[in-house]
């Protein structure tokens, strides 16, 4: 409906849709055995329909299984262009193997992501607590917690002016980049921060076959001559002055030398204020699963069938932490249980979605939307759990997670159950209190609230009879009915009879009138009369007499007549051209 148009043409800024998987299985909610080239034919339709919903700065999610990814990609290609595909995603939507699969156990539905136009920007994702435990601040650095991360960057070839020796201050040895890396730091930086170790200075070391062999390229590729960062005292000074820098009490460099000064080179990473670039591989373990899913909808309909494959909760969060902002507009084409407008509405977002079951609407669609506003939904993303992380002062190994941890801890436990001795053991107690961990408390993050607009399809006036190979009227192709429905195929927003008495519609200088009967040439001399100077008339009949066409035509040039239903779609097409 043009009145619709005008609110959401171009100002989506999300469309994720769950479509009919196509794979031959018959579910109850939906007619999901269609032939590939007509799955195809349907969905490229309604692609081409939202593409004008996006916003310039919009992105479609389409969630597919295995059955039709690859095809579904080439119809996206087309729509949208291959130059906006954004990536495609891996869910790991299962939680266990299937032994009864024929061949492979599939654990995974993908999402195909494409944006609307370049301007598209996508969010970062928050960093868990868990993941910053892992930053400490043993040196009481005043700007705050920094992990020991690696000083160098890859693509050494394009960056030789950044390989080059920096002299350990306390060993004397030439470091050099890991190979076919070069250090992460300008030259100038690296070279006033080693210079608060002890003195340096820029000096050319004849090492261009060290260079070229650590860059990965040719010896005559190498550069010509790029400066090393050379000890410009004796070696015992620079001993003394390093020894002054790691005196307990004082914060340690931006760039550090572990094992008491004697290590390789290492820089302070701190915590990244931008929060986590989102990856392709999305694990159950971060977003839940399937059996989740199903969880979720049996918690708020007990004893009610549930869909077969519902998603769960924390997927679309994610998706519209990524791709949207607070009060962004997201459209769900594909309602079915509803999880898209659920977790938009509990996330502050505005929302639209689509369902063409009555008994799917009403028995979920409607009934989840229900408990959410009036705070009935206490699953899903409704509270976010609290995070394992290390405790107060106890900071992890290397690559051990807090679940991991927690996870040693409880073997542990279970291995000396029946060990007294072993419980007493100051090891034991040593390595139970390296691995502590605690929990973050609980986040409520919905508490019900807002509400939302049910819109009702008018009865369709028009179908298509395969035995006449034509569309027909339907017996509700009568009045307003037939008006409204009129107007919107032809792209007429309605006039209000307060305005206009006479007319059913108006789209810029053209007026539309609706006639349920027959035209005639009478007719339209009585409708022409009633036009202002400039204006057209697209006049609609159920019947339209010989020569009337072409008098309208001659009378108000510019003016056309529509046969009702035969010209109906065949203007549309011409309209949208």
């Amino acid at each position: 409906m043009p009145e619709l148009a005008e609110k959401y043409v171009g100002k989506v800024k999300l469309i994720y849709i769950d479509p009919p998987f196509n794979t031959a299985q018959t579910f109850a909610s939906y007619e999901d055995n269609l032939e590939h080239s007509v799955w195809l034919t349907m969905m490229r339709d309604r692609l081409l329909h939202m593409k004008k919903l996006l916003s310039s700065g919009g992105s479609i999610w389409v969630h597919l299984d295995y059955a039709e990814n690859h095809k579904m990609r080439v119809s996206l290609d087309e729509v949208f262009g291959g130059e906006n595909f954004v990536a495609e995603i891996v869910w790991q939507k299962a939680d266990s193997g299937r032994n009864d699969a024929t061949y492979f156990s599939t654990d995974q539905d993908v999402l195909l992501v494409y944006r609307k136009s370049a301007l598209f920007e996508l969010n970062r994702l928050p960093r868990p607590d868990a993941m910053n435990s892992r930053f400490a601040n043993p040196d009481h650095d005043p700007r705050g917690p920094w992990a020991m991360a690696d000083p160098c960057a890859p693509d050494a070839p394009n960056n030789q002016p950044m390989v080059y020796a920096i002299q350990h201050p306390m060993t004397g040895e030439l470091m050099y980049p890991a190979q076919s890396s070069c250090w992460r730091l300008a030259p100038s930086v690296m070279f006033e921060e080693m210079s608060k170790w002890a003195r340096y200075e820029l000096r050319d070391t004849g090492d261009r076959v060290k260079r070229a062999e650590v860059s990965g390229v040719p010896v005559e590729a190498a550069h010509d001559m790029v400066p090393a960062i050379m000890l410009a005292e004796p070696l015992d000074s620079a001993r003394e002055h390093s020894r002054a820098v790691l005196e307990p009490g004082l914060p340690l460099l931006e760039l550090v030398f572990p094992r008491g000064g004697l290590g390789r080179i290492m820089r302070k990473s701190r915590i990244p204020s931008r929060g986590m670039v989102p990856r392709t591989l999305w694990p159950n373990s971060d977003v839940s699963h399937s059996r989740g899913a199903k969880k979720e909808l049996v918690n708020l309909f007990p004893g009610v069938t549930a869909f077969a494959t519902p998603k769960p909760e924390r997927l679309l969060q994610r998706v519209l932490l990524i791709s949207t902002g607070a009060g962004d507009l997201v459209l769900d084409a594909f309602a079915g249980s509803e999880t898209t407008a659920a977790v938009a509405q509990k996330m502050g977002r505005r929302w639209v979605t689509c369902e063409l079951v009555e008994d799917t609407f009403e028995r979920f669609t409607k009934a989840r939307l229900a408990k959410v506003v009036n705070d009935a939904d206490p699953g899903g993303v409704t509270r976010t759990k609290g995070e394992r992380i290390a405790a107060e002062d106890v900071e992890l190994p290397e690559g051990v997670s807090p679940e991991d941890a927690a996870k040693f801890t409880s073997v542990l436990n279970k291995l000396i159950a029946d060990e007294p001795e072993a419980k007493k053991d100051p090891r034991v107690k040593a390595l139970k209190a390296a691995a502590k961990t605690t929990r973050t408390k609980e986040v409520m993050n919905w508490r019900g609230g807002g509400g939302f607009h049910v819109a009702h399809l008018s009865p369709a006036c028009f179908d298509y009879d395969p035995a006449l190979d034509r569309v027909v009227s339907t017996p509700e192709a009568t009045g307003q009915v037939l008006i409204e429905s009129v107007a919107a195929n032809l792209g007429f927003p309605l006039l209000h009879p307060d305005d206009d008495y006479i007319f059913e519609g108006r789209r810029g200088n053209t007026l539309l009138k609706v006639i349920e009967g027959v035209t005639t040439v009478e007719l339209v001399d009585d409708l022409v009369k009633e036009l202002a100077p400039g204006e057209t008339l697209v006049l609609a009949a159920t019947s339209v007499l010989d020569g009337v066409r072409e008098y309208l035509r001659k009378v108000r040039k510019g003016s056309r007549v529509v046969a009702v239903p035969d010209d109906v779609f065949g203007y549309q097409k011409e309209t949208a051209l």
